[in-house]
């Protein structure tokens, strides 16, 4: 035996002229001699091109002599998942044709590109999306090249990808993607394969749980494959280094009845493999069809795969006298090729050579006919199943008059309301109006009540498939709330999923709490990012969120829960995709939602408060401040008839109410003293409008904040985040206050002190800033600062804020 190299027949383990005999494996004969040498032919051309991708960009179908310069100059990508993803391709496509399954695929282990890129591209839906890459041999030079080359696509399942709507380069939220596409779609099944690395991972191992939240009559079916195949890039995988029983007690214990397909023998293994998917979709439509015809509401036992296969199968034994099938080191390049190891060059050749490709496509380079028949027709092909390009099914939201649900208002200020609780029953009506349609669900880790969304629940339930109890609250089998798993990961993945395959959602979530989810929320922007530069990708709906229960709520939590930097997180990606919107009242969040719902291909970030605050614009003051983003609050300002002195600006609702109320002071006792009152609500609004769309212009801004008055600028979040979107402004005397990294457990207006985002800390600031106040200013300034100690004093001997806070109303000008 060559020390470099295996034969073909060993790196087959078996040749093509025995997998015609027929063999008992486990007593299965699922597979007939004839179609079990078609499918591991078809197995065989989609490893050839898998390679193919990973080093060639000339001599595609080895016509000629391999020679180095027909090997790309940098080899970049994974193999070792590769060729057991092509297995389970094969077998998923018999299926689909033997079953008329409505299917598609979910690659979770990182950077299996070359496979599912591979297998759409021979079952001729890549060369229908992308008809410069054509069926034949000039179709596979380019396919080979394109594949991790400059200009060309990445080396991991991507928006480029048809068929895809999981991102391959992060792990670990492709089951919980696959559940999201399954919900309120009862005749998919999505078939998610999961790396045994990325099953390590703590959104993987949480998602498991995800069987406990799928209803058999309404929704439709996940059916996860975990690819055992032993290592990750330079270690081996806990699962597949447990003992047999404990890995099946294991996922039994998640709620799974798992099927084992283990070994290396192809005969054996399609026998096998095609046997057991038999089983499991057999299984689905059973549990299916007792839901749905005996109503049995029963929590299903669902069933799942194990294939366990060599790392690299298929691939290089030994190299240079390292082993390298079945090891960690196939797990990426498994055979360098360049000028450093000319001597690999044969190597290459000869496992390229092993899967006899001139037996697998004609002397045009097309997969033969035989074979390509093998694969679904039309929309039954993975890569152009509908649901994977969400747009095409996407239907517009009936909604609500948000009118309807307005504040009525009298004068700024007359009323207290608590802003989420407005929303809830408008969100209530959105879930009415969507029930037959069942493309709307709110997304919550355990918060839909806690944020005061609880109107939902008088006209849905949450779904929950698991043992209730008597003294449950809104449980059933299906509803139209998933908010029952306190996972804010499997929340934004349950959500991606179903908004990628054409629904309708929003994620509420403790502001401080939504960053654990920074990652996953990183990955969805950047999958929209590159769905806009693909003409074939529709449009979606936007990721919505609803960030309650905020910093300035937080003073019976204390510090932990005290974080806005989710906001600072979300303006690093793309203006084109991103909104971030603080609207101050329940009005303007009513308007700001509607707008939100309605929207496409966005992440659009809302924050709202949940406690009761002054409501300050009628409904259709709102909708007119709304729809500009940014204003001049007239009825709050006293400098219309010259310039302003100083301006007070404040974005989100405690700043709006800290500065009005300061405001109301300097009014009270500086009457001659000019103040411009600037409400934002659209964040994005302060960017320049060469940086974001919704930018203002240079002209706009100089108009509203002045060229050169003191801005005091009070804000939601972290100040030097104002300070980044207006860098490039003209006017920079910029004076923002907003939280700072103080807090504990206090009084509500003491947090604002703490971070010196209070009225009083306000006032002495203009007094700073405003030169010509005089002694008047001074002994304002003083009052202020009694006040402050004041303030101290009480809480410390009451345990609530001073009464003149907490009962404090606008009164308009003194």
């Amino acid at each position: 035996m060559p020390t470099d190299m295996l034969t073909t027949e060993e790196l087959l383990h078996e040749t093509p002229e025995a997998l015609g005999k027929e063999e008992s494996v486990q007593g299965s004969h699922t597979l007939t001699p004839e179609l079990l040498r078609k499918m591991n032919a078809y197995w065989r051309a989609a490893n050839y091109v898998s390679v193919g991708q990973i080093y060639l960009y000339e001599n595609p179908l080895l016509k000629e002599p391999l020679k180095l310069e027909h090997v790309k100059p940098l080899v970049v990508s994974h193999w070792g998942t590769t060729p057991g993803q092509n297995f389970i391709y094969v077998h998923l496509n018999r299926a689909i044709r033997k079953y008329d399954l409505n299917m598609f695929y979910i690659a979770g282990p990182g950077h299996g590109g070359p496979a599912i890129v591979g297998n759409v591209y021979l079952e001729g839906t890549w060369s229908e999306v992308y008809p410069n890459v054509t069926q034949d041999e000039a179709g596979l030079k380019e396919l080979f090249k394109q594949f991790s080359f400059p200009g060309g696509i990445s080396s991991h399942v991507a928006p480029t990808t048809p068929g895809s709507i999981h991102e391959g380069g992060e792990l670990g939220y492709s089951l919980s993607h696959a559940f999201g596409a399954a919900f309120d779609n009862p005749d998919l099944i999505v078939a998610c394969v999961i790396g045994d690395g990325e099953a390590e991972t703590a959104s993987l191992a949480t998602s498991w749980h995800s069987n406990k939240f799928l209803d058999p009559k309404t929704d439709g079916a996940v059916l996860p494959i975990l690819h055992l195949n032993g290592y990750k890039i330079s270690n081996p995988t806990v699962l597949s280094r447990i003992e047999h029983e404990e890995l099946d007690q294991f996922l039994r214990g998640c709620g799974w009845t798992p099927y084992f397909v283990e070994g290396d023998q192809p005969e054996k293994m399609h026998q096998l493999m095609a046997a057991t998917l038999d089983t499991a979709i057999e299984d689905i439509h059973r549990i299916q069809s007792n839901a749905r015809s005996n109503n049995d509401t029963t929590r299903p036992r669902w069933p799942m795969i194990v294939l366990k296969s060599p790392k690299g199968w298929t691939g290089p034994k030994i190299v240079d006298g390292q082993q390298i099938e079945g090891t960690f080191r196939a797990h990426q390049v498994p055979l360098l090729v360049d000028p450093q190891h000319p001597d690999h060059v044969k190597l290459l050749e000869n496992w390229m050579k092993s899967y006899k490709a001139e037996e697998l496509f004609d002397e045009n380079g097309r997969l033969i006919q035989e074979l390509a028949d093998l694969a679904p027709q039309g929309t039954r092909r993975m890569g152009a199943n509908p649901h994977a390009n969400g747009g095409i099914l996407l239907h517009d939201l009936r909604m609500p008059d948000f009118h309807d649900h307005a504040v009525k208002l009298t004068s700024p200020g007359a009323v207290q309301v608590e802003d989420t609780l407005v929303l809830g029953s408008f969100l209530r009506d959105v879930a009415r109006l969507n029930q037959d349609k069942r493309n709307f669900r709110v997304f919550g880790p355990d918060e839909t009540v806690s944020n005061l969304l609880q109107a939902v629940f008088e006209v849905t339930n949450r779904q929950w498939d698991a043992r209730e109890f008597g003294n449950d609250e809104f449980l059933a089998p299906a509803g139209r709330v998933l908010d029952s798993m306190l996972s804010e990961n499997q929340c934004e993945g349950w959500l991606e999923g179903y908004l990628l395959t054409g629904r309708h959602g929003l994620f509420n979530s403790y502001e401080a709490f939504i960053r654990i989810i920074d990652s996953m929320f990183s990955q969805h922007a950047k999958w929209l990012k590159v769905c806009r530069e693909l003409p074939w990708r529709r449009d979606i709906s936007s990721l919505n969120y609803l960030l309650a229960s905020h910093v300035w709520q937080q003073d019976h939590n204390g510090f932990t829960h005290q974080d806005p930097g989710f906001l600072d997180h979300v303006i690093n990606k793309k203006a084109d995709i991103v909104r971030c919107y603080l609207p101050a009242d329940a009005n303007c969040l009513l308007s700001v939602f509607d707008h939100c719902l309605r929207s496409r291909n966005y992440v659009n970030v809302v924050v709202a408060g949940k406690h009761a605050l002054p409501q300050w614009l009628t409904m259709d003051q709102a909708v007119v401040h709304c729809t500009e983003g940014v204003g001049i609050w007239q009825w709050a300002s006293n400098d219309q008839d010259s310039e302003p002195d100083v301006v007070m600006a404040c974005c989100g609702d405690t700043p709006t109410l800290e500065i009005l109320a300061a405001v109301s002071i300097l009014r009270e006792h500086l009457p001659n003293l000019k103040i411009r009152v600037i409400n934002v609500v659209d964040l994005m609004k302060l960017q320049p409008s060469t940086e974001h769309p919704h930018g203002l212009t240079e002209l706009a801004y100089d108009s509203l904040f002045t060229k050169d008055k003191h801005i005091i600028f009070g804000f939601h979040g972290y100040p030097w985040l104002i300070h980044r979107l207006t860098y490039a402004r003209t006017n920079r005397n910029l004076h923002v206050r907003g939280y700072k990294e103080e807090g504990t457990i206090t009084t509500p207006f003491d947090m604002r002190v703490q971070n010196d985002l209070d009225r009083f800390h306000l006032v002495q600031d203009v007094v700073d800033r405003v030169p010509h106040l005089g002694s008047r200013g001074d002994y304002l300034k003083q009052q202020m600062q009694d006040k402050l100690i004041e303030h101290k004093h009480y809480i410390d001997a009451h345990g609530q804020d001073m009464p003149e806070i907490r009962n404090w109303k606008w009164t308009g000008a003194q």
